[in-house]
């Protein structure tokens, strides 16, 4: 995400200057550390380089201003348990005058975010990311952040908290999309609650916010949406990126039910609706919310024949 967008959207203006009075008053002992932007960060969060092994990270809006004291809490016990690397706190940041949320520094993580020119093949990514969430998935959830709005109801119900912004989203694309098996999409979802046990989920498993290095998957960054809840959120990825056999493979990797696969589709068909019917801009190693819409559709049409 490039800065410029976020100024437009109105976030919470931060710039290196501010960054480095910051770290200066409330932790001098990186006060000699040099802070410079990074070339792409997220929506969610601005991020800085702090020296060569460190990062900071403040949140863009008063709706992600919970993330940095959930991730501090809950990032050092989730990280042992995982099979990659995801980002390590070092020190929590407390609001000032000039910005009214705490922050966080991190180390900083090697690796680039995935592409597919940059992956040894997506079918290995598939198994590796399937392993990763197994894992994250049984791990225990005592004390864990209960779904919500800290995390935007991420392994909530999807039907009930986003199913109308979903079908206005299909009233304003019309004849782009075939209406009627979207809203039976949403049906099929709304037929197959959560029962649970909850789980830890990430909530935004999405290509910019995994990491590869030497061509397979070393870390998964931005925790900002985990919460304890329905997994199903977690594998809307299976269309956003996979294709063909890595898509099979990733879906036989994880092994979820029925009523999981129905649950994740809604969610995948939300969020593409909305940004097909909002025009706003998509990752460009993920599908076109067209392409999202489509695979969707065609898959629920499979699971009912």
């Amino acid at each position: 995400m490039r800065r410029v967008d976020k100024l437009k959207a109105g976030k919470f203006p931060v710039d290196v200057d501010l960054v480095q009075a910051f770290v200066g008053r409330q932790f001098p002992q990186y006060r000699n550390l040099a802070v410079r932007e990074v070339a792409s960060d997220g929506w969610d969060n601005w991020t800085f380089r702090l020296g060569d092994r460190l990062k900071v990270r403040l949140p863009t809006a008063e709706g992600y201003a919970g993330q940095a004291m959930k991730e501090f809490r809950w990032l050092p016990v989730l990280a042992p348990l995982l099979p990659v690397a995801v980002p390590m706190p070092v020190a929590l940041g407390e609001p000032e005058a000039d910005y009214p949320w705490h922050w966080t520094i991190y180390e900083w993580m090697t690796g680039e975010p995935v592409r597919r020119d940059n992956v040894l093949d997506l079918t290995t990514l598939a198994l590796d990311m399937a392993s990763f969430l197994k894992v994250l998935h049984r791990i225990d959830v005592e004390g864990g952040p209960i779904a919500g709005a800290h995390n935007f109801f991420r392994g909530d119900d999807v039907v009930g908290f986003y199913g109308a912004e979903a079908r206005q989203a299909f009233d304003q694309l019309g004849d782009r999309i075939d209406t009627a098996t979207a809203l039976a999409v949403l049906d099929a979802a709304e037929a197959a609650p959560f029962a649970g046990p909850p789980c830890w989920l990430h909530g935004d498993i999405a290509v910019g916010n995994l990491l590869v290095t030497g061509g397979k998957l070393s870390g998964v960054i931005d925790f900002g949406s985990c919460g304890v809840g329905d997994p199903a959120c977690d594998l809307v990825i299976t269309w956003l990126f996979f294709e063909g056999e890595s898509r099979a493979v990733f879906r036989k990797a994880v092994a979820a039910d029925p009523g999981t696969w129905a649950r994740a589709r809604a969610w995948a068909l939300w969020k593409a609706a909305l940004v097909l019917a909002s025009g706003a801009p998509t990752h460009p190693e993920e599908f076109s919310p067209v392409e999202v819409i489509a695979v969707v559709l065609d898959d629920h049409r499979a699971s009912v024949d």
